[in-house]
């Protein structure tokens, strides 16, 4: 039987581990200790999805080498802020052909490097072909609670690729194949930074057309830099594109739009961040988005906006005003 590795007991990473027990045996590391062995005792992991069953043959420990040693697949499911460090200290018990995919949507601050490309940095002598990414509309409780959802699977070979869509895939969970990690990748880290003015614009009390309009031209804004970075125009009208997008930019679940909803409240940022024991991505990487935004010359207002907002204390109800009096252009420009 397959065995799985799963790094990092947050929602998402616990809900992923639940899936992959109907077909794997799965280890789950908790940095803490105490939260570890109540998941292993109570099967439930009371802090991030509190009143969720899990599969008691689901096996939790604060041991990354257990967790790690001997595992088919590495899963590494940590924030952008600390993947580096538990990855670094995993490292040593990870096989050198295994697959290794991550579960994170950010980007590093100061390296600016995306998940994969840590992994890549990280375990220099691993195969390339053998680190993606698991990445599409996926709220982790909706998931957990087996509603019906929908993922892709990134990963450049081709055969690994089909053997974690079949490791991944449940009667509720459906999982595709896209060999363009780059673009999966990318739009899972942009669409926070959108989502955040979503819930601003929520916030203020603006209704469905303005969500509407920055929906979309947000998903213009997140294509138009995933391109520039090398990303497959196509992969941002699938399920890592407009589906993550609309998903979080759309659902009280979020924690990138609930950000914004508070913001928009006129609640401070420190005050936000502060009160929730789960980390909202686009807080940490618009900084790093608007710096590659700059690097690759591509024009972002709305994440630009954001970022005003969130580091250079300007006024959440200045955003959709100096959105809506930018100058007049044509829709399709800088995107075809």
């Amino acid at each position: 039987m397959t065995r799985a590795a799963v790094i990092g007991a947050g929602s998402w990473g616990t809900a992923v581990a639940a899936i992959l027990a109907d077909h794997a045996d799965v280890v789950l590391w908790a940095r803490d200790p105490e939260l570890a062995d109540r998941i292993g005792r109570d099967h439930e992991n009371d802090r991030y999805l509190p009143e969720i069953g899990l599969p008691p043959s689901l096996r939790a420990t604060a041991a990354l080498e257990e967790a790690c040693t001997d595992a088919d697949v590495i899963v590494v499911g940590v924030p952008s802020h600390g993947f580096r460090e538990v990855l670094g200290a995993a490292s040593s018990h990870i096989g050198p052909k295994v697959p290794v995919i991550s579960l994170s949507k950010g980007v590093e601050q100061g390296t600016r490097l995306r998940m994969t490309e840590i992994v890549a940095d990280v375990l220099p002598e691993h195969p390339r072909a053998l680190i993606g990414v698991l990445t599409g509309p996926n709220l982790a409780r909706e998931v957990a609670e087996g509603q019906p959802a929908a993922s892709v699977v990134a990963i450049g070979d081709e055969s690994t690729a089909a053997e974690l869509q079949a490791l991944f895939m449940t009667r509720t969970f459906r999982v595709y194949t896209n060999p363009d990690v780059v673009g999966c990748e990318a739009g899972g880290a942009l669409k926070n930074v959108i989502a955040i003015a979503a819930g601003i614009a929520a916030g203020l009390g603006y209704g469905d057309n303005t969500k509407a309009a920055l929906i979309t031209r947000g998903l213009a804004e997140l294509a138009r830099l995933g391109i520039a970075l090398g990303g497959d125009p196509l992969t941002f009208a699938g399920l890592a594109g407009m589906g993550d997008l609309v998903a979080t930019c759309t659902s009280d679940k979020s924690r990138n739009r609930r950000v914004g909803v508070e913001l928009g409240r006129g609640r401070s940022l420190d005050d936000i961040v502060t009160e929730t024991n789960m980390v909202a991505e686009g807080v940490k990487s618009t900084a790093a988005v608007l710096e590659i935004a700059r690097e690759h010359r591509v024009e972002m207002p709305i994440a630009a906006m954001v970022g005003a907002v969130l580091y250079e204390d300007a006024t959440p109800a200045d955003l959709v005003p100096s959105l809506m009096l930018r100058e007049a252009k044509a829709e399709l420009d800088g995107i075809r």
